[in-house]
């Protein structure tokens, strides 16, 4: 599904991380730690396509990523969800029209998938808050919307960067319990996080990988976790 085999990527002549290799499977389910600065935000945008590797092999469902034209990559972009670590919404408009936003850059007709959209507000507990403005959501609420805007184009692939990194341990819970319920739906999962006690909360659910990026190499992490 996303392949990286010694993979490398370097700012100017400094490295970041390097020989690095992962196998995202269909299905799985993988946490991502690491200290600040180590690169865990990168990793995850070479896997979702924002950045290209410096150095070693990297296939995204089946094609080397060297090889892709700007509108492969676009079109194969749509595979992937991504929750990105600070929300950015459209403050102008409200809550359902900025997760309707991909149908509408991706040129699929809106008013088909009207039931879709009020399915995933009643999945994220959102349906009260369809007309609400984005300043007036909570913390827990945005990134809610920021998750049911990443799966609104059915992608196979959920990548998180710090999904609850500014909400309580209760809207942790909440947001972990939908990650869970996605991967039981054979989604595969990517979640960057220093919350051990959040990758402690999935293991009680589902089967978990957890890799730690530290010191420019990507490892499996301690069985402690």
């Amino acid at each position: 599904m996303i392949e990286l085999d010694n993979v490398a990527y370097s700012y100017g002549n400094d490295s970041l991380f390097s020989d690095v290799t992962l196998h995202l499977a269909p299905g799985s389910f993988h946490f991502l730690t690491g200290p600040s600065g180590s690169g865990k935000s990168t990793l995850l945008k070479l896997c979702y396509m924002e950045l290209m590797p410096t150095d070693g092999i990297m296939s995204v469902f089946g094609k080397d990523v060297t090889t892709m034209a700007r509108d492969d990559v676009a079109r194969t972009r749509r595979r992937i969800g991504v929750v990105h670590q600070e929300c950015q919404f459209l403050d102008h408009m409200p809550l359902a029209e900025n997760l309707a936003l991909p149908l509408t850059v991706s040129g699929r007709d809106e008013g088909a998938h009207v039931d879709n959209l009020d399915e995933l507000m009643g999945w994220v507990g959102l349906s009260r808050r369809a007309e609400a403005l984005p300043p007036q959501l909570s913390g827990g609420e945005r990134q809610r919307a920021a998750l049911a805007r990443a799966v609104i184009m059915d992608p196979e692939v959920l990548i998180a960067d710090e999904p609850t990194g500014n909400v309580d341990w209760e809207m942790s819970l909440r947001l972990l319990q939908l990650m869970v319920e996605l991967n039981r739906m054979g989604k595969t999962i990517v979640i960057a996080t220093h919350d051990l006690n959040l990758i402690r909360a999935a293991k009680s659910q589902v089967s978990v990988r957890v890799l730690r990026i530290a010191g420019g190499k990507l490892r499996l992490a301690g069985a402690e976790l």
